[in-house]
């Protein structure tokens, strides 16, 4: 079985590459350089992925910078930092790219019709405190229609599935299911703020801290000086 994973090189998109693998998949990994801050997660797409072993990994190419609307694409607009919780999920953040995942399942889709992939699979989590719009069931469901509809492929009865396995899942319940799957997760990155060095305070970091020392365990991602990286 082949499948087309979205892999950002961040804690989920791993998990989910290495889930694909424990499927039984042909991982074909698709990422995309567009110009966002931190752009420095393809690095670790590009590391995961050769871990992985997978069959073809694809970086694509383009610029949401043209049009901003986002913390990630505009340099003006500044990545929220030290941020509760709570305040992170009372509204959708300026960490929210307009139409990002509509974009990026829109070239895997494309992707996986051209090898006749039955599979793409996405790190989407609607647990997740950020309560972006595109990472919801209902989203979710509304893409697989376009599937079905939109391709040659699916108008013959044979779409392309959509496969979110994180989709309901903490965390913390994420980052236990990477360790049974053996995700390297010293080769992932999380942050949004555009540094060499992650900066632990940004609210991806923060999620992230906060979940490994909810499991009492070290992440092993190295963060500026005086940042804790859990226990």
């Amino acid at each position: 079985m082949k499948a087309v994973i979205l892999l950002s090189g961040g804690l989920d998109s791993s998990t989910v590459l290495y889930q694909a693998k424990a499927d039984g998949c042909e991982c074909y990994a698709i990422s995309f350089d567009y110009q966002q801050r931190h752009r420095r997660e393809l690095n670790s797409a590009m590391l995961v992925a050769q871990t992985a072993g997978v069959e073809e990994h694809q970086v694509v190419n383009f610029d949401l910078r043209k049009w901003g609307g986002s913390a990630l694409t505009d340099e003006k607009i500044d990545v929220p930092q030290a941020r509760s919780l709570e305040e992170m999920s009372q509204n959708i953040p300026i960490t929210y790219v307009p139409a990002r995942n509509t974009i990026f399942l829109s070239f895997a889709l494309g992707y996986a019709e051209a090898i006749a992939a039955e599979r793409v699979y996405i790190g989407v989590n609607a647990l997740d405190y950020s309560g972006y719009p595109d990472c919801r069931p209902d989203y979710i469901q509304a893409m697989q229609e376009v599937f079905r509809l939109g391709t040659k492929q699916g108008r013959e009865g044979d779409a392309t599935a959509i496969v979110a396995p994180l989709i309901h899942l903490k965390k913390t319940e994420i980052i236990q299911l990477g360790n049974k799957l053996g995700v390297p997760w010293h080769l992932t990155w999380s942050c949004y703020s555009g540094g060499d060095i992650a900066c632990g305070v940004c609210d991806s970091c923060r999620l992230r801290l906060a979940a490994f020392e909810e499991l009492g365990l070290q992440d092993p991602l190295a963060y500026v000086e005086g940042v804790e990286s859990g226990e």
